[in-house]
């Protein structure tokens, strides 16, 4: 295997590489969120390892060198395809000034142990969602409709009886405000989220990419949900959800997602992704953080998806045994107390 950066024509050409990927690409590896990220202190690179396509994102740590993540990556499917990779990354890494590197493969997690005998070092998730609830939605609506737990269809009619309608909108100041409130009074006591430049950023980059739209749910004439969704490929994610406190009718988060479904068939999308949930021996667990989130995904689907989550490659031990005793540690602090935001 060989390794090297791609040329500026394989950038320009970055997400139809990345879909090209054996597991047929991943919207948090596009060329589209490497920029996102730039906004918050990444340098972006684009690696090419044989016919593998790797977006790589880095942080420089000073006196330590430079940290690598890879969001989503290396996009393998097993372990199998993935230590080849690692074998080549890691000295190509270490030339370029790299003392660790961060991956994030969607490999189901039974591989696990193999990854450890590896020596490979489990980190904390990046990308929120090591667990999650996906839904097949390759067939005809009315089959999908069918198939969805009775739970699901029983939401999705009610809210449509009771009168709640749903809107694509766009990502002008005014919904973008009125998304982001309704984030914070979600997420709140439940889930940190970044400012609101980041979130209108990103937002409004994934439209004009043609990858992303933003929907409300109103009922009586006011908004009481929204969604933020993504297609790449054959796949989509619900990024951001939201509701308020105050909405007085069942089911209008629910009509919300069919319709982001719908949305995300009528661009070839067949497995939709809810990005995120409580790990599959959590689920039932009602003392969970997540608890509330996943009973709203299983609605669509009862099965929980578990990935391997967060890695590290260590390339230089000496410098990753500072990083994981004080170095990271000392690195959120600095970078929140100069940004407000997350250091990943």
């Amino acid at each position: 295997m060989s390794v090297r950066f791609a040329t500026q024509s394989e950038v320009e050409n970055w997400d139809n590489l990345i879909l090209m990927n054996p597991d047929k690409g991943n919207v948090f590896s596009s060329y589209e969120f490497a920029m996102q990220k730039e906004t918050g202190g990444y340098k972006s690179h684009f690696l090419i390892i044989d016919e593998l396509a790797i977006t790589v994102l880095e942080k420089n740590v000073p006196t330590l060198g430079k940290l690598w993540y890879l969001p989503k990556g290396p996009e393998v499917t097993s372990f199998k395809e993935l230590w080849p990779v690692l074998q080549e990354l890691g000295p190509f890494a270490k030339t370029n000034g790299v003392f660790a590197i961060r991956i994030e493969p969607e490999i189901d997690r039974s591989e696990q142990p193999t990854l450890t005998r590896h020596g490979l070092i489990k980190a904390k998730p990046i990308i929120p969602n090591p667990s999650t609830i996906t839904l097949d939605i390759s067939e005809d609506l009315d089959t999908i409709l069918m198939k969805l737990p009775q739970k699901g269809r029983h939401a999705i009619r009610r809210a449509e009886r009771d009168g709640v309608v749903i809107k694509q909108v766009d990502t002008s100041e005014k919904n973008c405000q009125i998304m982001y409130e309704m984030l914070i009074e979600t997420a709140k006591g439940k889930f940190g989220i970044r400012g609101y430049d980041y979130f209108q950023s990103f937002w409004r980059r994934f439209e004009s990419a043609g990858f992303g739209q933003l929907f409300f749910a109103y009922f009586d004439g006011k908004v009481v949900a929204g969604a933020y969704a993504m297609v790449f490929g054959t796949k989509s994610t619900y990024k951001d959800g939201a509701s308020t406190h105050t909405r007085s009718v069942y089911g209008a988060s629910h009509l919300l997602q069919w319709h982001v479904i719908e949305w995300a068939k009528s661009k070839g999308a067949e497995i939709h992704d809810f990005c995120g949930s409580p790990p599959s021996d959590e689920i039932d667990n009602k003392n969970h953080k997540h608890y509330g989130i996943g009973l709203f995904k299983t609605a669509f689907n009862r099965t929980v998806t578990d990935y391997v989550g967060c890695y590290d490659l260590i390339v230089d031990s000496k410098k990753y045994k500072i990083w994981t005793k004080f170095g990271e540690r000392v690195a959120h602090r600095l970078h929140y107390y100069k940004h407000h935001d997350s250091y990943y």
